[in-house]
């Protein structure tokens, strides 16, 4: 048996897509903001929450290409609504912020702390429970031994992409763990997780081009698709989750 095929705790396995995850699930009345909306993960993600009867805003860069990949989810499921928003995450960066820290986490950091009053109030009127998804990685393994090194941020000595990747996506994993201590602490019903979404062929390697090459290669014998790997966003959004967790694709969680 191919081990990829074994299934996981949550009874779904490596392949398995966000539409069979989500199958029965009912999200009318929930509204769900999705960053990167206009390409690979960001994108299919939108779609199966719009599949699911979820209001969905695309924070995309590019509205031109927002209003695209909108209007092919509008075609497919006639009774959607998605709207599109600009959102330039990578504008941090102008502050003279490392782009892929900028990026990944102080972009997305601002962007909940200025929607985060509104969820506290949405959640306690309507009593419905509000989350917030980081989507990191296991590359957060590659960040330096000693954790983040804020006076290295900016250091171009020595640099490495890989280690500036694994900087960020640590910064997303501790931002979800204390977000989750302090609404514990504040008693608000806001669950705060991050995950790891797979090994995926997508534009994320883009500029390591010899990993890139590989990926599109030898990599499409293991490595997931774009619908398979929307399976950790979209559950997060819609289904039971445990709080300030790191949830990996087949439902194990750390």
């Amino acid at each position: 048996m191919w081990p990829f095929n074994r299934k996981g705790p949550s009874g779904f396995s490596w392949y398995s897509t966000a539409e069979e995850v989500t199958q029965g699930l009912d999200g009318s009345g929930l509204t769900a903001i999705v960053t990167g909306a206009s390409s690979g993960i960001g994108s299919e993600t939108a779609r199966v929450l719009a599949l699911r009867g979820v209001h969905v805003v695309m924070a995309v860069r590019n509205l031109s290409t927002g209003a695209s990949v909108k209007e092919a989810i509008v075609k497919e499921i006639p009774t959607a609504k998605v709207d599109v928003m600009e959102l330039d995450l990578t504008s941090m960066a102008s502050d003279g912020i490392e782009l892929q820290f900028a990026t990944n986490h102080v972009g997305h950091f601002l962007l909940t702390h200025l929607l985060l009053e509104n969820m506290k109030n949405t959640s306690r009127e309507s009593k419905i429970e509000g989350r917030i998804v980081n989507v990191s990685s296991e590359g957060h393994r590659f960040a330096f031994r000693e954790g983040i090194c804020f006076d290295k941020i900016n250091d171009q000595s020595g640099y490495s992409s890989w280690t500036a990747y694994g900087q960020s996506k640590l910064a997303n994993i501790l931002h979800a763990n204390e977000l989750s201590r302090r609404f514990e602490e504040e008693g608000v019903e806001i669950t705060a997780n991050s995950l790891h979404p797979g090994s995926i062929i997508t534009n994320l390697l883009r500029y390591h081009s010899f990993i890139d090459v590989l990926s599109r290669t030898v990599g499409k014998l293991v490595l997931k698709n774009v619908q398979q790997d929307k399976l950790r966003p979209v559950k997060d959004h819609t289904g039971k989750l445990s709080d300030a967790s790191l949830y990996h694709p087949v439902g194990r969680m750390v």
